[in-house]
């Protein structure tokens, strides 16, 4: 073998190598760059809702009412930091937002899987004697209030900066990888939202960097006709959109 060769197979073979041990890493890494655990408000009332293997925290306003409102968060978001804004827009609702596990005190570690089964467990805990429960999912937690909505009765679902799916979002961070193969957490909200049928809102920031609007739209037209319509704050960022007042607007809306 000549001399040229032998070092171009050998630099192709460290590319190679480099390459896969990158995936590795992303493989390894990819819920530790999904999920930001953060504590809660210790000042805000919560309950926690006993599963089988973990203790999920949730902050609730303890007001007691047939209308029940459902929050889910952020993946860094403090969820009993949104409980003023929710009774603000909600007056007289009880309302619960549910800190993941591993935030805010929850026990466990957060998955997709996990996640949507807690959801289902605070909807159900929560539906007793309800006369209407609303559904409000915010960014990451978009994605588990469309299965939750595609899976149980709800009255109204709200969803702030939503992607279509995760995975797509970070293929396109990532182009390079393939990171679809790689991710075990898709969040891939447009597989579920053909079957919802409560009058559902979006709620999109113009300007939003984390989330593209184009992923957002995406998801809208995966409803079902009529079902789903769109509020878009052109000057609102991912993180700044809860400020303006058409977001209050938008989340009153019936």
């Amino acid at each position: 073998m000549t001399t040229p060769l032998k070092i171009l197979l050998i630099s192709l073979s460290l590319i190679i190598g480099l390459y896969l041990l990158a995936c590795a890493l992303l493989a390894y890494n990819a819920r530790g760059l999904l999920y930001h655990p953060v504590p809660r408000d210790p000042a805000v009332p919560h309950w926690t809702l006993h599963r089988a293997d973990a203790d999920i925290l949730i902050s609730s306003n303890k007001q007691a009412s047939p209308q029940r409102v459902l929050y889910f968060g952020g993946n860094a978001e403090d969820v009993s930091q949104a409980l003023p804004m929710l009774q603000q827009a909600f007056p007289g609702a009880a309302i619960h937002a549910m800190h993941y596990r591993g935030y805010g005190g929850s026990s466990g570690s957060p998955t997709e899987a996990r996640l949507i089964a807690d959801a289902l467990a605070l909807y159900d805990a929560s539906a007793s004697g309800a006369t209407g429960i609303t559904v409000i999912g915010r960014s990451l937690g978009s994605g588990v209030a469309v299965q939750l909505a595609a899976a149980r009765p709800v009255q109204r679902l709200v969803l702030i900066t939503p992607y279509d799916s995760i995975g797509d979002l970070a293929a396109g961070m990532f182009p390079i990888f393939p990171v679809r193969l790689l991710l075990r957490d898709h969040y891939d909200s447009r597989r579920y939202v053909a079957g919802i049928k409560a009058p559902t809102t979006l709620i999109i920031a113009g300007r939003d960097e984390v989330i593209p609007t184009a992923s957002s739209l995406r998801l809208l037209q995966r409803f079902p006709p009529g079902v789903a319509q769109a509020v878009t704050i052109a000057d609102a960022d991912h993180n700044d959109v809860s400020a303006y007042p058409q977001f209050a607007q938008a989340l009153r809306r019936r």
